[in-house]
């Protein structure tokens, strides 16, 4: 059996069907034709996005990749610059 994938509006709404039914999972899961499985993945995952320390973390890691991005970018000049300077250097005659 094949992977399928759903739309995150779907995903959204099978959890809120899911939270505010008071049914089973596994019975919610197999009326939306959807294993019960993965309609818990999409439970576990969506409680976790509402936490707001999540949130605050997952700022976070952005804005540190951003700054690794930025800091290689910045290593890669200086390391052009450094190269351009000994060539330079030696060029000269004084």
């Amino acid at each position: 059996m094949g992977a399928y994938t759903y739309s995150t509006e779907f995903r959204a709404d099978a959890v809120a069907l899911a939270r505010s039914s008071g049914r089973p999972v596994f019975r919610v899961a197999a009326e939306l034709g959807v294993h019960h499985e993965t309609l818990r993945q999409w439970i576990r995952t969506a409680e976790h996005a509402e936490r707001p320390e999540a949130v605050a973390q997952s700022t976070k890691d952005a804005e540190i990749a951003a700054l690794r991005k930025q800091v290689r970018e910045l290593e890669r000049e200086r390391d052009v610059l450094r190269r351009a300077a000994k060539y330079f250097a030696g060029e000269t005659n004084w």
